[in-house]
């Protein structure tokens, strides 16, 4: 694989030097262009979301093209993930692409089915024994091809000896631990292709988006665990669980982050997370300030404290929120925004943090040059004077049409010079 080229590496500094100084509310020469990319490559290049899922080459390989003719100031591989490791484990809480069987279209990300993997009266166990939990209880009914830790019980008074160790012995178990292996075998794969075409991209000049991706606390608990229905039932009716939960959770994830980025040299080390269930409308002010907002503060601390940024990726509709987000470090982190008024999103973050996005995607798909050449043109004239904004659309690039994905790059080389 070739290195970096002077002249790329050149661009490399001059683009990660941009972001950053944006992020830390310095002066910038330009509005950074921190696109978050998705399918559009696979639109303009003859690539689709089953080949992210199947196969790698042909998707990474338009990822490149992409980068080629357009040039954002960060990259963002495909977030590969193997559908043959979810076929052996009969993954169930999503469908996608490729599968055997499937309607989800080839050009459709995977879709989730929300599923209530934790009933409400298992809560006590949930936060007594989280591990014990996913052993016993998630995979089992996650992954139904895993189900032989069922019954798999270490709890015991008597340690001397080998008796504990018996029920691993299972032939169940065994089996379920054998397809483990093989489920760990193309699991890896995925990692590796993105990897590889990561540093491709890097060496052509571009800086990572972002190191990782997470979520708050609640959207963990909400997504994964109870759904979407199941968790706004708790907050109502078991509503001390559900912030013990959510607490416990985001002590988990400091740790996560803390095994991540401590004693790491990086250049870019950023947590990308997407607030799913925050949006207007979901809870209360009261409900968001106790279950959302508060445990998710304190893995935002936790990772500003570490030398990390985390880019704060609101969905949906925003208004009501923005007073709590103002509350973020001042100059440490990233937001980004769906769906406010983002006139008085700009005045509200002047010197606190900052903003992106906004942008309508559907412009792309379904609407002319000189729409997105205007649109592009009002969040420039609306954000960049009262705060350091950097450029994105309202969700990841989806379906474009190359006509606009042509005057929507070109607008922001020239336009967006200050």
């Amino acid at each position: 694989m070739s290195e970096m080229t002077p002249q790329a590496k050149a661009l490399y500094d001059e683009r990660l030097k941009l972001v950053s100084d944006a992020i830390a509310l310095k002066p910038v020469s330009r509005v950074p262009i921190y696109t978050l990319i998705a399918a559009l490559p696979f639109h303009l290049y003859n690539a689709t979301w089953a080949d992210q899922m199947y196969d790698f080459e042909a998707a990474g390989q338009a990822y490149v093209k992409f980068y080629e003719e357009f040039h954002p100031d960060v990259f963002n591989t495909p977030g590969f993930s193997s559908g043959k490791a979810n076929e052996l484990s009969g993954a169930n809480m999503l469908d996608w692409p490729g599968r055997p069987g499937t309607k989800v279209p080839v050009m459709s990300s995977y879709q989730t089915i929300e599923q209530e993997y934790l009933q409400p009266e298992e809560y006590p166990e949930f936060l007594r024994d989280y591990t014990g939990f996913l052993l016993r209880k998630y995979i089992p009914r996650a992954y139904p091809n895993l189900n032989g830790g069922t019954n798999i019980s270490l709890v015991t008074s008597r340690v001397v000896g080998s008796e504990m160790l018996a029920p691993l012995g299972n032939p169940a178990f065994v089996e379920a631990v054998n397809k483990l292996s093989e489920i760990h075998q193309e699991v890896m794969k995925a990692p590796a292709a993105a990897g590889k075409f990561a540093q491709i991209i890097k060496n052509m000049g571009y800086p990572q988006h972002r190191t990782v991706g997470g979520e708050a606390p609640y959207d963990i608990l909400g997504d994964y665990y109870r759904g979407t229905l199941g968790i706004m039932e708790d907050i109502l009716e078991i509503p001390d669980y559900v912030e013990a939960a959510c607490y416990m959770l985001a002590d988990l994830e400091i740790e996560r982050y803390t095994n991540i980025f401590k004693g790491k040299e990086m250049d870019v080390r950023r947590v990308f997370i997407p607030m799913h269930k925050g949006m207007d409308g979901f809870m209360s002010p009261a409900q968001y300030e106790r279950f959302y907002w508060k445990p998710f503060k304190k893995v935002i601390d936790a990772l500003v404290a570490m030398d990390v940024t985390p880019y704060l990726y609101t969905e949906g509709k925003y208004d009501t929120r923005l007073e709590q987000l103002t509350e973020v470090p001042v100059g440490k982190c990233i937001i980004h925004f769906e769906n406010v008024d983002m006139a008085r999103a700009a005045r509200m973050f002047e010197g606190i943090a900052c903003i992106c996005g906004n942008m309508p995607i559907t412009l792309l798909g379904y609407g002319k040059p000189e729409e997105v050449v205007d649109s592009v043109k009002w969040l420039i004239d609306t954000c960049a004077p009262h705060n350091n904004y950097m450029f994105d659309a309202n969700g990841s690039l989806e379906e474009g049409k190359r006509e606009c994905v042509e005057a929507m790059f070109d607008t922001l080389y020239t336009y967006g010079k200050r």
